[in-house]
């Protein structure tokens, strides 16, 4: 039997190309990033791209608790140092690092710095923190509302979302261009991009300040969760509701229709965890039976096949094991079962799934190399790249290229923490392009 100090993979994320994994250890915390390496979302202090499972250098024993995935950027969560960390495409100010640079290795934010953090959501390009005391800052991309702040200014550091002060918000989540939280009354308030029913009010504008969320009166929700224009919440009994976008039957519903208000879903019950791709979505029961619906081109559904999942169908080649862990990205997935297997399925043409080439996969393929018992912590750190920090504008991003890497028998010292890159101007033309 494992030991409870072995390794194991805790948390995941997926962005629209790459992935992340928080690793436990028994000296700490590691942070693994792979697959699509362009605007520098690896945070390994390059562009290029990682198709196995890397440790970032600069966040070895800083502690992390939790990692996150925007479109093409990353976060993490220091929570023993009270440190938020990101790093990748900083267009809009998504990084919160108070300006529109792209930061190739991890940047704490000093906005943020000695704050509990109790949530954190990434969008397509803007983020979403929850503090430990109910507090909730939003910044980057603003056009659509979706910060929260009643304006469509964009925000290159965290501001606060007063519409929210007297309530404790407890977790967040972020779609493409609108936003959801949770508070501790079980209350469901969403904003920002709302063409599709997205915000859950009965219509189908963009809000630009919190907005409570209808037929959800005296169900007390306990998680929430979005794809790309969808929005997902979970009660405390495990009651599964969806909204938005149904084009492709991401809402689980069964059908092809946008919905306005959110909907129970009947198809899976007593949810655990779920995860909103970018046009499909995945759910696992207390059971830790994995269900999936929505776009499947590249497999991303998991259900053995390329054809668009319309009614919900489960993850038959995960059917003996119990999932505890479900994260998407755009076109890929990735699972993580209660004996600390890992497993990523879908899109991976650049390495997001972490199997050493980038070949798509229809069905969950195991990866070893994260699975408990398989984890190879001396490695993992040997093999992790330190490079000095740089920021570039997005108009230079392959202007900078890191001097060296060390040796492969050097086992390279931890840095000191990053300092925040100075501000570099961006053109117009790419502010209109994302």
């Amino acid at each position: 039997m494992a030991q409870d100090t072995e390794p194991e993979v805790i948390g995941l994320a997926c962005g629209s190309s790459h992935s992340l994994a928080l690793i436990s250890t028994p000296s700490g915390s590691m942070v693994l990033s792979w697959g699509r390496g362009e605007d520098g979302q690896l945070g390994h202090g390059d562009a290029e791209d990682r198709q196995e499972p890397q440790a970032v250098f600069s966040l070895l024993h800083r502690g992390a608790t939790s990692v996150h995935c925007g479109a093409e950027y990353s976060m993490a969560v220091a929570g023993g140092d009270k440190q938020v960390y990101s790093w990748g495409w900083g267009d809009f100010g998504r990084l919160g690092t108070g300006d529109v640079k792209d930061v190739f290795i991890p940047c704490p934010l000093p906005a943020l710095a000695g704050r509990r953090v109790a949530s954190v959501a990434c969008g397509d390009t803007h983020t979403l923190v929850a503090t430990a005391e109910g507090q909730l800052f939003a910044f980057g991309r603003n056009q659509n509302g979706q910060c929260g702040l009643g304006s469509i200014q964009d925000c290159l550091e965290p501001q606060l979302v007063t519409a929210l002060q007297g309530k404790e918000v407890v977790a967040v989540a972020c779609g493409a261009e609108h936003s959801m939280c949770v508070t501790s009354e079980g209350e469901v308030y969403c904003w920002g991009w709302g063409r599709y029913g997205n915000i859950g009010d009965g219509e189908s504008q963009d809000r630009h300040l919190p907005t409570l969320a209808k037929g959800l009166e005296g169900v007390k929700v306990a998680q929430v969760n979005c794809g790309w224009r969808h929005s997902i919440a979970v009660d405390e009994g495990g009651a599964m509701y969806t909204w938005g976008w149904g084009a492709y039957a991401q809402l689980m519903q069964g059908d092809r229709k946008d919905h306005y208000v959110p909907k129970r879903v009947e198809a899976v019950q007593q949810v655990a965890t779920v995860a909103g791709g970018w046009r499909h979505t995945m759910a696992a029961d207390s059971q830790g039976r994995l269900f999936a619906s929505g776009w499947n081109k590249f497999g991303q559904c998991g259900v053995g096949h390329n054809e668009d999942v319309v009614r919900v169908q489960q993850v038959e080649a995960l059917a003996g094991e119990r999932v505890v862990q479900v994260k998407s990205g755009w076109k890929h997935t990735m699972a993580v079962t209660h004996t600390g297997k890992f497993f990523s399925w879908g899109r991976n043409v650049n390495g997001q799934l972490g199997h050493s080439g980038m070949q798509d996969s229809n069905s969950p393929v195991e990866l070893a190399a994260l699975s408990r018992g398989g984890i190879n912590t001396d490695a993992l750190t040997r093999q992790a790249q330190p490079v000095v920090l740089y920021g570039v504008a997005p108009s230079d991003r392959y202007a900078v290229v890191p001097d060296s890497a060390p040796g492969a028998d050097e086992v390279p010292s931890v840095p000191e923490a990053a300092t925040v890159p100075q501000a570099g101007a961006v053109p117009d033309s790419k502010r209109q392009k994302v």
